[in-house]
């Protein structure tokens, strides 16, 4: 309903908002359908939450902006007003993204080829950024990689080809774009996408593990020093967030998704319509005093796996009953 009167209000533009709100949308319920009662008080909204000129006039950069996350930041970015450039090695993907987000939300998205581990592609791709849509005044660090594999079965290589995407990719992009952004000398909001187990280390993840906490380090560090010339560097810790891409590496026979779900104490998976608000308000001008920021978004999972005592919430009422006899017994004696 909120989303209903909100769109009515918007005068001129409602017809493009409501077909906004309706890609904003698709596939929610799918993606976080749960079986648990307390996932009924948690549901997710689907609707952009800022202002619909919230980005008016300002250009975004977004990296692995064809797919999952990086798509619904788009694709909530264009549709607030954002000229978007999305990046990444697959051009067709791109060309296909941006050619659907545009003609749903009437804002021009552009698409770049860019290896974000070559340091001359990140280069090149700036450098068209820069020629098509001009400086950027967001930037969002999406693009990642990840599989799951015992780190004794880990190659050199296959350490590299993480570490590559995920740390130095995020190193080049931020660098090569904050040099041009402090020589022209204008502001930004930069944005890295990381993960919870950045801030917890977790095995069979190692390399992903290791180079989302170099991100998570990188970003507070530029915050601290970059701020006097106008960026703001934030990070959002994503849990489980279910998009095709990162399930098919992470979880490909779907043996681990129904576990997930029981550790997370809100008792679903999260949206990348929730990532995607987030996203948006870290880079807005409403959060202009947010910097060095590390929002851990996950419906609890990372507090429930770090309390010595939370998997008590399997005991039944009569066990309850049982041990609370032994304590008074104990406190007695």
């Amino acid at each position: 309903m909120a989303a209903t009167l909100w769109v009515r209000h918007a005068g001129s533009n409602s017809r493009l908002l409501s077909s906004t709100l309706r890609l904003l949308s698709h596939g929610t319920k799918i993606r976080c359908q749960s079986d648990n009662p307390q996932a009924a008080a948690f549901s997710p909204l689907q609707n952009v939450m800022l202002p619909p000129s919230a980005f008016q006039g300002k250009v975004a950069f977004i990296t692995g902006g064809g797919t999952g996350i990086g798509k619904g930041i788009t694709t909530a970015l264009s549709s607030l007003g954002a000229e978007c450039v999305i990046a990444s090695r697959k051009l067709d993907v791109l060309n296909k993204t941006a050619e659907e987000i545009s003609s749903k939300t009437g804002h021009k998205v552009h698409a770049v080829q860019c290896d974000v581990r070559d340091p001359a592609s990140v280069s090149n791709a700036v450098s068209h950024l820069i020629e098509v849509a001009g400086h950027p005044s967001v930037i969002v660090n999406n693009a990642a990689g990840n599989f799951i594999s015992p780190s004794e079965r880990l190659s050199a290589n296959a350490w590299k080809t993480i570490t590559d995407i995920v740390l130095n990719g995020t190193a080049y992009v931020t660098l090569e774009i904050g040099k041009q952004l402090i020589k022209a000398q204008k502001g930004a909001a930069f944005l890295a996408i990381t993960t919870i187990y950045a801030e917890s280390g977790s095995g069979f993840v190692s390399p992903s593990a290791s180079a989302k906490a170099g991100v998570d380090a990188l970003c507070k560090s530029l915050a601290a020093e970059w701020g006097r010339y106008g960026l703001r560097f934030n990070v959002i810790q994503p849990g489980p967030i279910k998009t095709k891409g990162a399930f098919s590496r992470l979880d490909p026979t779907g043996t681990f998704e129904k576990g997930i779900i029981q550790r997370i104490p809100c008792g679903r998976l999260g949206t990348v319509e929730e990532i995607a608000n987030l996203a948006t308000y870290l880079c807005s001008d409403y959060a202009s005093w947010v910097n060095g920021a590390v929002v851990r978004m996950d419906g609890g999972e990372y507090v429930f796996m770090a309390g010595e005592f939370n998997d008590l919430h399997k005991v039944t009422n009569e066990q309850w009953k049982a041990m609370e006899e032994l304590i008074r017994k104990t406190k007695s004696s």
